[in-house]
């Protein structure tokens, strides 16, 4: 049985809509990335939903269907330099204006997951708490801008194998810290991040 998707398909009715999301935010290596989608109000896919919320399978699955089927798309990213610079709140940020800079398609209303957003041009916007459990566009972003990060740091793992980036993506899990403490940072890692525990520190 097909699961029922339940993403409601715009905020506003009459205006044309981008739908924005952001990947990595929460990584200790590797870039964020974010994506802008704007999508025909009749689209409709069971499987759509939050990116975290779904197999690996199923975001690789929808993302050319998504890419296929979108008015336009756009995709984001900002460097972990860049992430240094400027702190990971305004590159995610940064990285969403990016990706709507890249939309072939210009819309006339921008709903954003979360509760920051810089204003984008003179476009109207709206951020939303779990948007991308709530709107199909946010969802359909998430899922592009999880598998295009995703894909950055498989990349990223044959050049760094020891910290099983194309496991854990950059995030900070248990295996990614041991590596830390081992073999120390690469020349992708968030210098501005905690990389190392202070419990880790002192285990050394």
């Amino acid at each position: 049985m097909k699961p029922k998707n339940t993403l409601a398909a715009y905020y506003k009715l009459s205006t044309l809509e981008a739908g924005c999301d952001e990947a990595g935010r929460g990584c200790l290596a590797g870039p964020v990335v974010a994506a802008a989608v704007i999508l025909p109000k009749n689209f409709n896919h069971p499987l759509l939903n939050d990116s975290k919320q779904l197999s690996e399978k199923k975001r690789d699955l929808l993302r050319p269907i998504i890419e296929q089927e979108a008015i336009a798309f756009g995709i984001g990213i900002v460097s972990h330099t860049e992430i240094d610079e400027i702190n990971i709140l305004n590159a995610s940020i940064l990285a969403m204006h990016r990706a709507l800079d890249n939309l072939t398609t210009e819309p006339k209303h921008i709903i954003v997951d979360g509760n920051k957003f810089k204003p984008y041009k003179n476009i109207s916007h709206d951020w939303i708490i779990k948007g991308d459990a709530k709107y199909k566009s946010i969802a359909a972003a998430s899922v592009l801008a999880k598998t295009y990060r995703d894909d950055i740091m498989q990349k990223l793992h044959l050049e760094y194998p020891n910290y099983a980036w194309n496991s854990n993506k950059g995030y900070p899990t248990k295996a990614h810290r041991a590596a830390l403490v081992k073999y120390g940072s690469t020349k992708h890692h968030r210098e501005s991040f905690n990389l190392i525990p202070l419990q880790l520190k002192l285990d050394l």
